[in-house]
């Protein structure tokens, strides 16, 4: 039987999607996290993910009877059947049609239906995500008509009534930080700055002030120019 109060969030080890966590264990009875494998450059990210569900609970025991199992799947095929700067070494740059070489096509889109599928085996309503299209890189399966549209596809297709919630949708990068704090203080924020990963190459041998990182690739530079802003408003 389905509950109407359980959540399945997409959890990569980001600070959005980390943000989305504390999110939803915030709103929501019992939460589990999906972490995917698919061959994606910065595969360390997925290392993040157990130091950030214990830290929280460390930092929050009332969450401790909220957060459920964690589930990783391999999506490896789809690194294989990609050609992008986040499936294979290659440059950073903008691509003929306007988009990075760090877009990897299709991705929201299988996150989010095999998310649906794993919601409908473990009785979940609510489905949450990170994707934002305020502050970001212009992938189009962040944007919201593309969640909304595929919310309906995803119900319709399965017969069911799931929920894609989406909170950083209209934040930028200072205010996600700004959403951790409200959500658990400092704390919060200093395990998401300290323990998230968001840099595309996967350099977790430089720490800055907003985090570690390489400092140069587009994801570093949102998270960089997002904590400046934190922090000096």
């Amino acid at each position: 039987m389905r509950s109407d109060d359980k959540a399945i969030v997409l959890f990569s080890g980001g600070q959005d999607s980390a943000t989305c966590l504390a999110w939803a264990l915030d709103r929501f009875s019992h939460v589990e996290t999906l972490g995917f494998d698919y061959g994606q450059r910065h595969a360390i990210e997925l290392d993040c993910r157990a130091t950030l569900r214990e830290t929280m609970l460390a930092q929050n025991p009332q969450w401790r009877d909220r957060l459920g199992e964690d589930h990783t799947l391999d999506l490896s095929v789809l690194g294989q059947i990609s050609d992008t700067a986040l499936t294979r070494e290659a440059a950073i740059e903008m691509n003929e049609n306007g988009l990075p070489s760090t877009f990897v096509p299709g991705r929201n889109l299988i996150f989010l239906s095999f998310a649906a599928t794993l919601a409908v085996r473990r009785h979940a309503k609510h489905i949450v995500t990170g994707v934002c299209e305020t502050d970001y890189s212009g992938y189009p399966d962040c944007r919201d008509d593309t969640i909304k549209a595929l919310q309906v596809a995803l119900n319709l297709g399965m017969e069911t009534r799931l929920v894609l919630h989406t909170p950083l949708m209209w934040l930028d990068k200072a205010q996600t930080w700004r959403l951790a704090e409200a959500i658990g203080g400092t704390d919060l924020v200093t395990l998401i700055n300290r323990d998230s990963h968001s840099c595309y190459l996967g350099d977790r041998t430089h720490r800055h002030d907003w985090g570690y990182g390489c400092g140069t690739c587009p994801a570093c530079d949102l998270r960089a120019k997002g904590w400046a802003s934190y922090v000096g408003a």
